[in-house]
């Protein structure tokens, strides 16, 4: 975006730089749908006759970390961006929560999450003390092994330190990360929760709920809207199994909203800055296209999107401050060019049109 460059992210265009780097993209279903058309992709050409309405959508709000982007979907604008850390937790943060959970900590510092358990995570063994990073984005994170805090005393930690970060150190998120594993060999397992700070006020989710719609959420969705505006929520540990919960959500229908956050294209390759990778999650992704498609039925809406950058091609292993496509799959099948949407509200918007609402914030692009 133009105010790339005030996050540190002058440069990043993560899918065309996961392009350039494997020598071309294989996405032939992502192209027919229009892919192609929303930005120059080597591999992926623009095509004549797209199979879906095509664009891209600016955020509006300040910040490039996912509860922002999602938030600003379901028509949350933040004029501020949550608070960050990039020098670690100051004392008044870090005091009371070593007090409430009666250890000291480890850390206190922006790291990546797999660096920082090979430095850190013998001493972690050694000591019982959690280990407690941050990174470009508002997150307070909790990694400890499991055999030293087992899963329910993670997440109790990780619950009061939600309780303590409030007021001006009310951060996005706080994550709990556990592994398992010898020093030299730890493993992060998918037992990641994410404990996220409550919407602060009603979203477009909420609205479809007060008009008696079912609303699912799939993957992170849950947690971050702190399970606000849903009606059932499904975990998921990978990108196929969060494909697999869409399928079968589509083929049983009980929802009029199933709304997706897939989960490796972040947490496997964008912060790991592994293009390959990336390229080779975006090919599965492709494959599945088919029988997403298959799956609608006459009157549904199907729109596939993202809520930031997270370019694996720069030196940074934060995300990334981006545009974000949109494609939008309509009942009736008409298409057309969106162009360049002033927010990423505009996906709420149109997700409460289609369902015979009116959301605050965004434009419906049907």
């Amino acid at each position: 975006m133009p105010d790339a460059a005030a996050y540190g992210d002058a440069g990043s265009n993560t899918l065309g730089n996961v392009g350039r780097a494997g020598g071309g993209l294989r996405l032939p279903n992502l192209g027919e749908l229009g892919l192609g058309n929303v930005t120059p992709l080597e591999g992926v050409p623009p095509v004549d006759q797209p199979r879906a309405s095509f664009g891209k959508l600016a955020e509006r709000s300040a910040g490039k970390d996912t509860t922002t982007g999602h938030w600003e979907m379901m028509g949350i604008i933040r004029e501020d961006p949550f608070p960050t850390y990039p020098n670690g937790f100051p004392p008044e943060v870090i005091a009371p929560f070593e007090e409430a959970i009666g250890r000291a900590t480890l850390g206190n510092k922006p790291a990546s999450g797999t660096v920082i358990l090979e430095e850190l995570g013998r001493e972690h063994l050694r000591t019982g003390s959690p280990i407690v990073y941050t990174s470009a984005d508002s997150v307070f994170q909790i990694a400890a092994h499991e055999s030293v805090f087992p899963l329910p005393d993670l997440y109790r930690i990780c619950e009061q330190a939600r309780e303590l970060l409030t007021g001006e150190h009310a951060v996005a998120r706080v994550i709990a990360r556990p592994f398992v594993g010898e020093p030299s060999a730890f493993i992060r397992t998918p037992n990641r929760r994410d404990f996220s700070l409550p919407p602060p006020y009603p979203t477009t989710l909420d609205l479809l709920v007060e008009h008696g719609h079912g609303v699912l959420g799939i993957g992170k969705i849950s947690e971050i809207f702190a399970g606000r505006g849903l009606t059932r929520s499904i975990h998921t540990d990978s990108n196929a199994h969060g494909i697999s919960e869409t399928l079968t959500a589509l083929q049983d229908a009980p929802e009029s909203l199933t709304f997706v956050n897939l989960v490796d294209f972040d947490t496997k390759h964008g912060h790991r800055n592994d293009p390959h990778g990336f390229a080779e999650a975006l090919a599965e992704f492709d494959q599945a296209i088919p029988d997403l498609l298959a799956a609608l039925r006459p009157d549904d809406t199907l729109l596939l999107t993202a809520d930031h950058g997270c370019d694996p091609t720069t030196p940074s292993t934060d995300h990334s401050r981006e545009y974000v496509p949109v494609l939008v799959v309509a009942a009736g099948g008409a298409t057309r060019p969106l162009g360049t949407r002033t927010s990423f509200a505009d996906i709420g918007a149109t997700v409460a049109s289609v369902l015979g609402c009116e959301a605050a914030v965004g434009r419906s692009v049907v």
